[in-house]
C-alpha cells in the first residue's frame, strides 16, 4: 500500500524510531527520520511534510524548541509529541507552543496510527475549506471569506454583495451567466429593480479589476455576463 503522505519522525531512541518507521511504512506512509531536533528542523526546511511525530526529550534541540521553530514558518502542519513523561504541565506547555496532541510511551501502534489518521483528515478538510474560499485569477488573489481582493501590494475590502458576486464569477469563470441566474444566486430574487442594482455592482467590480486588462466581465447583450481571465 502506497500513499503520498509524508511523516517527519524526530526521535533519538533508535530502536523506537525503527519500530515506528517500519509500522508507518507498512501502512503506506513515507517516513523521514531525524535523530534530534536540529536534524529534524533541517529536514523540515528542505522538504514538505504532512505531519510531524516529535519526541520531547532529545539532545541538541528538544521537542519543545523544535516545535517553536516549526511554528515560526508553518502554523498548519500537525505535530504529535511522543513523550515518556505524562505530566500535565508538560502537556500544557507543549500545546501552548503549538503542538496538537500527545502520545505517552509506551504506546500501541494502533493508537498512534489512529491519531495520525485523525489529524491528516482534519488537515485535508481544512485545506479543502481554505481552497474553496481562495481564488486566483490574473494578477489578483481573492479571499471570499474575508471579503478581500488583493493584487501586487494593493488590497481592497469588498462589501458582502461585491464578494458574493465576484465569487460566483470565479466559480463559473468562462461560462455564460444569465442576469436572472446571477440575481437568484446573489440576491435571492429575480426582480427588475434588483437588476438595476446588479448593473451597479458589475460596474464596481469592473473598476476594481481594470488594473489587469486580461480580466474581464463581458456583457452579452440580452443574455447576461461572462467572466474571463
Amino acid at each position: 500500500m502506497k500513499n503520498d503522505k509524508r511523516v517527519l519522525l524526530v526521535e533519538d531512541d533508535a530502536t523506537l524510531a525503527f519500530l515506528v518507521a517500519d509500522n508507518l511504512k507498512r501502512e503506506g506512509y513515507q517516513v523521514t527520520h531525524a535523530e534530534d531536533g536540529v536534524k529534524g528542523l533541517a529536514f523540515f526546511q528542505e522538504d514538505e511534510f504532512d505531519i510531524c511525530l516529535v519526541d520531547v526529550m532529545m539532545p541538541n534541540m528538544d521537542g519543545f524548541a523544535f516545535t517553536q521553530e516549526i511554528r515560526k514558518v508553518n502554523e498548519q502542519v500537525p505535530i504529535i509529541f511522543i513523550t515518556a513523561r505524562n505530566l500535565t504541565e508538560d502537556k500544557i506547555k507543549g500545546l501552548k507552543l503549538g503542538g496538537d496532541d500527545y502520545i505517552t510511551k509506551p504506546f500501541s501502534m494502533e493508537e498512534l496510527l489512529l491519531k495520525i489518521q485523525i489529524f491528516l483528515k482534519r488537515s485535508r478538510v481544512a485545506a479543502e475549506a481554505e481552497s474553496k474560499a481562495l481564488y486566483h485569477f490574473g494578477i489578483f488573489s481573492f479571499d471570499s471569506e474575508n471579503l478581500q481582493l488583493g493584487w501586487k501590494n494593493e488590497q481592497r475590502e469588498l462589501t458582502m454583495k461585491e464578494a458574493k458576486l465576484l465569487q460566483l464569477f470565479c466559480e463559473k469563470h468562462h461560462q455564460v451567466l444569465s442576469r436572472s441566474e446571477i440575481l437568484e444566486a446573489v440576491w435571492g430574487d429575480d426582480d427588475y429593480f434588483l437588476g438595476r442594482s446588479l448593473d451597479v455592482f458589475i460596474s464596481r467590480l469592473r473598476k476594481y479589476l481594470k488594473v489587469d486588462p486580461q480580466v474581464k466581465i463581458a456583457n452579452l447583450h440580452g443574455i447576461g455576463f461572462r467572466f474571463t481571465y
